[in-house]
C-alpha cells in the first residue's frame, strides 16, 4: 500500500478527485499473482471510458495492476444504479485519495 500511496502522490492526472483500490487487496485476500484493482475518479473526461487508463504508469507499481477511470458523474450514476458491480465496489473500495 505504501507503493500505491507513492504512485498516487506522483500521478499527474488532471481533475483527479479520488483514488482507491478494491477486490483482493481491499479484502485482505491478495496472494501470489493477485493484481491491484484501482478505481480513479476524475472531474470529467473527453475520452471514452475504456481508453482513460491508457498511458497511466501502471508498470511502476511492484505488482500487476489494473485501473478503472470514471468521471464523477459516471461514479454518481453507478452508485445510484444499484447493480451488483456498483454494490461490490461501494462495499469494498478503500480510498487513498478521496472518497469521491
Amino acid at each position: 500500500m505504501a507503493a500505491l500511496r507513492r504512485w498516487a502522490r506522483d500521478l499527474d492526472l488532471p481533475g483527479l478527485v479520488a483514488l482507491g483500490y478494491c477486490r483482493s487487496y481491499a479484502c485482505g485476500e491478495a496472494g501470489v499473482g493477485s493484481d491491484l484493482d484501482r478505481v480513479l475518479i476524475v472531474e470529467q473526461s473527453d475520452q471514452p471510458q475504456p481508453l482513460r487508463a491508457v498511458g497511466l504508469p501502471l508498470e511502476t507499481l511492484p505488482v500487476p495492476a489494473d485501473a478503472l477511470v470514471l468521471t464523477h458523474s459516471e461514479w454518481e450514476a453507478l452508485k445510484g444504479g444499484g447493480g451488483r458491480f456498483a454494490n461490490t465496489l461501494l462495499r469494498e473500495a478503500r480510498w487513498i485519495l478521496g472518497p469521491p
